[in-house]
Formats: structure tokens, sequence, C-alpha cells
């Protein structure tokens, strides 16, 4: 109706901690603006950043880049999934051979991975998506 205000977003859930590593600014402050309404994010700009927050915080999403100075993010989810099995993990990538995308896929067991230039919706969807299948994977390894 006219005059009505729309109703503004749920505050984000504090246990749904969602990580986004980039080494692009610009991606980094796009991906938290889409995901702030509706998680409680933190961003890296490096992998050693990203590592440093891992152990300061538990977080159900990881979202990192592939390609970024001074680590690589394939092998940074990796590691994750060797010391956060149920985090889920998001790599996005510019471009991969396909050969190489299904081998990175197994090795880090990732939830999915994103091709740029990342659609926003598909972004906040998926991370919806993995916060349900970590919540899921936590319920079933109790």
């Amino acid at each position: 109706m006219k005059g009505e205000t729309p109703e503004p977003p749920l505050p984000p859930h504090p246990h749904d901690a969602v990580l986004l590593v980039d080494d692009e600014h610009a991606i980094l402050e796009a991906f938290k603006t889409a995901l702030s309404p509706h998680f409680d994010v933190a961003t890296a700009a490096s992998v050693r950043e990203a590592e440093f927050q891992l152990h300061k915080k538990s977080f159900k999403v990881v979202v990192a880049d592939h390609l970024m100075p001074g680590g690589n993010g394939m092998s940074f989810l990796v590691r994750c999934r060797e010391e956060f099995p149920h985090m889920q993990r998001v790599l996005v990538t510019g471009y991969m051979k396909p050969e190489m995308l299904l081998r990175s896929v197994n090795e880090a067991s990732l939830y999915r991975y994103l091709l740029k230039p990342v659609q926003v919706g598909d972004l906040v969807k998926i991370v919806h998506d993995a916060v349900k299948a970590h919540d899921l994977s936590i319920k079933a390894g109790s």
C-alpha cells in the first residue's frame, strides 16, 4: 500500500558466520554488502589474514578467491577441509580448465564453485544453502 515502509531485513543470525577471502577490495566489499543483511560476515584480503580469522571465530562457510598474491585460495580451502571439516567451502575463480576444476572440487571437497563475474543473487543463495549444509553436517555428525 502507499505510504507503508517496507519491513527492514532481519538482522543477521549471529551463529551464521561467513568468511570472505579475496585480494580485490572492490569484490570483497560487494560480496560483504550483499551478504551482511543475512549473515555475520568477516573479510580477509589474504590467505594469511584468513587463517588468522579462522582461529578467532567459528565460521559455517568460507568463500575464497582462487588466485591471490601470497597464497592460493584452492590450497587454503584444502587446509580448511582438513582442519574444519563441517565448514562449507566455496571457490570463486575467473577461469580454470575443467580437469583442474574437477580435481580442485574433489581435493577441497568444495560445496560449490562460482565463476567470475559472480552474480550477487547467486552468491547469496549459495551461501544460504551452504549454511544449511553445514548445519545438516553437524547434525549428522552428532
